[in-house]
């Protein structure tokens, strides 16, 4: 047999799912209450009739002597009239001693079939001349016995009653309690309708103000008169509407930095090949061509840089517990031979104990070899620049030492925007080394630091970045 997978409730709409979960419930519990409503009030007629048919019993019993020696019975006809008018139907009696020697009345009228208690009245259904009435029994001892019996002796009464009136009475105490039970189930139906209709409100409008929002709004939803359930989702949807928005951003910087910094070397490139067609002196051709290779190289790295620069803002993070002594030591000895070519002293200096960093390997790589690439380019023959690794209590720092024209100190502050130079800078560039620096350090809670080299000369420039949390 094959299970309703009640997850498919969940596509129908939350007010289609609660009231096709609530209704059925609450039918059921009406179900269950008629129950027990129809219970109640059959029990509630049958004990006011009984007590009715009790009092017929006692009124008999009052009448009964043995003052004679016999057992003698005077009947109060009028008291049975009211009663058989008050039932409207027909009244049995019987009085009897209990060996059966003595009886009077309808003989054969039945005997509850659990046993008789003396001074205790019970009540019966039975089957008396093919209908059926309701049996009243009441045993006493005769006080005195009857002549020649001994003590002990009891008389059983008996009065029964047929059970029109009494399935009328209760048929319609019945339908009364059952239609105001119906009557309040409806009700409690329509007031959950309502409130679900209601509580579903916010949600309703939540979904009327998304659906009116234009493309380009990026704004996040304001929480206000959403329900605490649904709060969570909505912080969900806003965390990624920031996302959207940081990407967006992000890609329309690139296009504008593109289109600010690709500009003017494409129209140089243009300019000096057109020069080119128009020379037929070759070596004037041969000096033009290397000119267009010198600003391809350049245009191709200020590409590269800008779309480090946009993978960076972009990309998301993947920060592990990296080992930066490993790391930086192996980017420092790929640009050995570049610096001793240009006749530079490229040294690394490292604690003993490994700096443990929690980042993104592949981004602190990308960070590192663009302040080498940045040291190297900017200082002159012969000079010096020295990789340094250290740590605080929580904070590892990587600084990178040179000894070239290094940056006044009122430039210092500007390191890091986007296309800024310092005023001492002689190589050609586009001012994205260092901004990418910083957008790594930043996106790893970190920061970038500049200050004057060794002995005020030159630049120190130092990437500070957690400490992973077994570095301690």
């Amino acid at each position: 047999m094959q299970l309703v997978n009640l997850n498919v409730l969940h596509a129908w709409g939350l007010r289609r799912t609660l009231l096709l979960v609530l209704v059925p419930g609450l039918l059921l519990v009406g179900a269950a209450v008629v129950w027990q409503t129809w219970r109640t009030a059959v029990d509630a007629a049958n004990a006011a009739y009984d007590r009715s048919l009790f009092g017929a019993i006692k009124s008999m019993d009052a009448n009964i002597s043995t003052a004679s020696g016999g057992l003698g019975v005077e009947l109060p006809y009028r008291m049975l009239e009211f009663f058989e008018l008050t039932a409207s139907g027909r009244v049995y009696y019987r009085v009897a001693t209990e060996d059966g020697l003595v009886d009077i009345g309808n003989a054969d009228l039945p005997l509850p079939a659990n046993a008789l208690f003396t001074g205790r009245p019970q009540f019966s259904d039975a089957i008396y001349f093919d209908e059926p009435v309701r049996v009243g029994t009441y045993a006493r001892l005769l006080d005195p016995p009857l002549a020649g019996q001994a003590a002990g002796q009891r008389v059983v009464i008996q009065v029964a009653e047929t059970l029109e009136s009494r399935q009328a009475f209760t048929r319609t105490l019945v339908l009364e309690a059952v239609a105001r039970d119906l009557l309040l189930l409806m009700v409690a139906i329509g007031l959950m309708t309502l409130a679900v209709g209601w509580a579903l409100r916010p949600l309703a409008r939540l979904r009327n103000e998304v659906e009116a929002r234009s493309d380009l709004d990026l704004t996040p939803i304001v929480h206000t008169g959403i329900p605490a359930d649904v709060r969570p989702l909505v912080e969900a949807i806003n965390h990624h509407i920031e996302r959207n928005r940081l990407q967006t951003e992000a890609r329309q910087r690139f296009v504008d930095d593109a289109s600010h910094q690709l500009r003017t070397p494409l129209a140089t490139l243009t300019t000096q090949v057109g020069f080119v067609l128009r020379e037929t002196d070759p070596a004037l051709q041969r000096e033009a061509l290397l000119a267009i290779k010198l600003q391809l190289e350049e245009t191709v790295r200020q590409t590269n840089q800008m779309l480090a620069l946009a993978r960076v803002d972009s990309v998301g993070l993947k920060p592990e517990t990296v080992d930066a002594s490993q790391v930086v030591e192996q980017i420092t000895r790929q640009w050995w031979t570049q610096a001793r070519e240009l006749g530079i002293d490229l040294g690394f200096e490292s604690d003993a104990e490994p700096l443990r960093l929690l980042v993104d390997a592949g981004l602190l790589k990308e960070a590192v070899s663009n302040l080498l690439h940045n040291a190297i380019r900017y200082t002159p023959r012969g000079g010096k620049v020295t990789v340094v690794l250290g740590h605080s209590a929580a904070k590892g720092v990587i600084t990178v030492l040179d000894n070239g024209p290094g940056m006044p100190s009122d430039e210092r502050a500007h390191a890091g925007e986007r296309f800024f130079r310092g005023s001492h800078t002689t190589q050609p560039g586009t001012g994205l080394g260092l901004a990418i620096v910083r957008a790594i350090a930043e996106r790893h809670g970190g920061e970038l630091c500049l200050d004057a080299g060794l002995d005020g000369q030159g630049l120190a420039v130092s990437i500070v970045l957690p400490l992973a949390a077994d570095a301690g």
